[in-house]
């Protein structure tokens, strides 16, 4: 069951919405982190229909998310031109993720004009990477389409690049499917431990347009490792079109555990 599957079949419920996690969408025992955040973000934009554009996510992955869930929303606050909004995704075992969602509008007046969030040296495009096989990875990875953007090396370091492309779209708000396919990789340190038990914890995602954009519906993904101690992981993440414009930057805390 795809995203816009699983909310054609959701149920209103007070300040929110029921819906089914699939067993597709599964990361061990609990929903993979982007799609309890897209539903989450699908319940702040039902808040109200003229929101400006999502800027900004702040999620905390609270606990385990399976079966069905209770997504509910509210307006914290509604300004001039920003506006914010918080969301809870629920559980039989609890809240599983919290969120706080900020939108804004242009500021017109505004002549501070800076984009330094450069593309990776060497990115190979997507017709010519190597596909990464459908079945390789947590339960969740058939939903979408990966390929390596880096070529392989020998030289490891706490870096993971990869063109990511979600196979069920239609239907979604761009941001909505954005946010989904944004936690698709593992965790920038995974090449220095192989394949161990992980748990995302935060995750901070700044979005750089109003309406993100790309052809082929690929994603340049890239997650950096920049911390980890004693089983705590720090990573930058950003997220550039297919023409290489920066759409995303963020940073997440991760669990590793081994």
């Amino acid at each position: 069951m795809s995203l816009p599957q699983a909310l054609a079949a959701r149920r209103p419920i007070d300040g929110g919405f029921a819906a089914e996690i699939p067993a597709t969408w599964m990361q061990g025992r609990t929903s993979y982190g982007g799609f309890s955040a897209a539903l989450a973000l699908e319940a702040a934009r039902g808040l109200a229909d003229d929101l400006p554009p999502l800027r900004s996510a702040q999620v905390s992955f609270v606990g385990p998310l399976a079966g069905e869930v209770e997504v509910r929303a509210r307006l914290l606050r509604r300004g001039k031109n920003a506006s914010w909004a918080t969301a809870e995704v629920v559980s039989e075992a609890g809240v599983g993720l919290t969120a706080t969602f900020v939108f804004m509008g242009p500021v017109e007046q505004s002549e501070l004009h800076l984009h330094e969030v450069p593309m990776p040296a060497e990115v190979i495009p997507p017709a010519d990477a190597v596909l990464i096989p459908e079945r390789a990875g947590p339960s969740f990875a058939p939903n979408f389409e990966r390929r390596f953007a880096l070529a392989q090396s020998s030289h490891k370091k706490p870096e993971i690049c990869w063109w990511v492309r979600l196979k069920e779209a239609e239907g979604l708000d761009p941001m909505v499917s954005l946010l989904l396919t944004a936690d698709m990789l593992p965790p920038g340190v995974m090449p220095l431990t192989g394949p161990v038990p992980i748990s995302s914890m935060t995750w901070l995602v700044n979005l750089l347009t109003p309406l993100p954009q790309t052809r082929d519906g690929w994603w340049l993904l890239r997650s950096a490792g920049n911390y980890a101690e004693k089983g705590c992981s720090s990573q930058d993440m950003a997220i550039w079109n297919a023409d290489g414009t920066a759409v995303a930057v963020g940073m997440q805390s991760i669990a590793v555990f081994g």
